[in-house]
């Protein structure tokens, strides 16, 4: 059994629970402890922290043990908030505070040197204050767990890289001014971007599924953050720019030059600070899931039949894709939450079931808004929008029937709840790969326009 310094105490906390359930025979157990070690061993050879390489360990040797599953789920839930603080509320060091606080203060002063620098604040402008913002506020964020995981200066490089590359490229292009490959652009590019994000939380360890699946329930965290962070922004700032304009000042330009860009990049490595630190969102998510996944059902159910009944089919405009484009990413989006707070070792619930019949509506409606928009592309060709359209719909078209297919064999008794997982962790490149086409490569394919 190796001595590694990390791997006793956690080898006492295991042997301490499945004793405590009087589960487990002496003897089966130290033959276990042994097997536990070696892979242990193996784990952190390949790389992993002690912790991870530990919660791996369990999961291999321990699947006919019904105290030691136990064992592992507790400790991986106990895990997912471990580089943080714990359900109990924060835990702020005082050097990390120090760092999230001085990335949000560079954030806010890039975001104010691209007002110095760049075009005049107009409507025209947005777009090239929406794509540099992003890149701006998320290469905080990546340098902020960059910093915490004591990441290796090649995947340090790389991520960089990536970073630069995006804030060239979208600044060499001629964009025409408010036109539709800028707007792609702005939307896309912070997607394509997250990916490298996800690389840094996870450490550079981005094959490893427990680490996708982990970046996943924090995205849905920092999302809920953000909501919560821009709502009493916008609550203070109606306060307080209400009063300055009582003395005369001129708020629309404060609000414009000042409060607006400033906050936004700020607020980016602020939500990801809090989330990453343990609060309470953690349990808020899940919840969140559970409540709109019966609601969407419904909502795409009632869709369906209201079609039906009148015989309409589906008009597809510029504003009836981007409703269902996000509809449809929403629907991905609850399916993805909902399985990574899931124990995947829990045998198939109603909630499942409902899940796979959620999935199967998304399915038909997807099917046939791409019946619809092939229609008018055949009838008016492919412009930028309806081309990026297109292209998602039909990577979401891929990630629900996999998804279907998954839940089905998984109810059906006859799959793993893990394969769904996986098959969900492992679309995430895909969804980041077609943004960075579309902000990359439509730009020129489009003329510009």
């Amino acid at each position: 059994m190796t001595n590694d310094k990390e791997l006793q105490p956690l080898l006492a906390a295991w042997r301490a629970a499945v004793r405590q359930a009087n589960a487990e025979g002496a003897e089966d157990l130290d033959d276990r402890a042994r097997a536990l070690s070696a892979e242990y061993g193996g784990l952190r050879g390949a790389g992993l922290d002690a912790e991870e390489a530990f919660l791996i360990s369990l999961r291999r040797i321990g699947e006919r043990h019904a105290a030691t599953r136990d064992f592992t789920r507790r400790y991986a839930s106990r895990l997912l908030h471990a580089e943080g603080g714990t359900s109990a509320g924060p835990v702020w060091s005082g050097a990390e505070t120090g760092i999230a606080l001085g990335l949000a203060v560079f954030a806010a002063l890039a975001a104010k040197v691209l007002q110095l620098f760049g075009p005049p604040l107009t409507e025209e402008a947005i777009g090239f204050y929406a794509r540099n913002e992003s890149v701006v506020a998320l290469a905080a964020v990546a340098a902020y767990f960059g910093w915490k995981r004591r990441l290796a200066m090649s995947p340090s490089v790389r991520i960089g890289l990536a970073f630069v590359a995006a804030a060239v490229l979208s600044n060499a292009y001629p964009f025409a001014p408010a036109g539709a490959t800028e707007t792609l652009a702005a939307l896309h590019l912070p997607v394509a971007l997250w990916l490298a994000v996800g690389i840094a939380h996870a450490g550079g360890r981005w094959r490893v599924p427990a680490h996708r699946m982990r970046f996943v329930q924090f995205s849905g965290e920092l999302f809920i953050h953000g909501v919560l962070i821009a709502l009493g922004g916008l609550v203070l700032s109606g306060i307080t720019l209400t009063l300055f304009g009582r003395i005369g000042v001129d708020t629309d330009r404060l609000w414009g030059a000042w409060v607006l860009p400033c906050g936004v990049a700020a607020a980016a490595i602020i939500a990801a600070w809090l989330t990453e630190t343990g609060s309470r969102a953690a349990g808020l998510a899940p919840l969140l899931a559970r409540i709109f996944t019966p609601l969407c059902t419904a909502a795409l159910a009632a869709l369906l039949v209201t079609m039906a009944w009148t015989g309409t089919g589906m008009r597809i405009e510029r504003e009836v894709l981007l409703v269902l484009d996000v509809l449809l990413a929403v629907v991905v989006g609850l399916v993805l939450y909902a399985v990574s707070a899931r124990p995947p070792e829990t045998p198939g619930r109603p909630f499942d079931a409902l899940q796979f019949l959620l999935v199967t509506l998304a399915l038909i409606v997807d099917l046939l808004a791409l019946g619809a928009m092939g229609a008018r592309i055949a009838e008016f060709g492919f412009t930028p929008n309806r081309t990026a359209a297109l292209g998602l719909n039909l990577i979401l078209l891929a990630n629900l029937a996999g998804s279907g297919w998954f839940y089905l064999q998984f109810l059906r008794g006859r799959g793993e709840f893990a394969a769904l997982e996986r098959w969900q962790t492992r679309f995430l490149p895909v969804l980041a790969a077609w943004a960075a086409v579309v902000a990359a490569v439509f730009p020129p394919l489009f003329g510009y326009r």
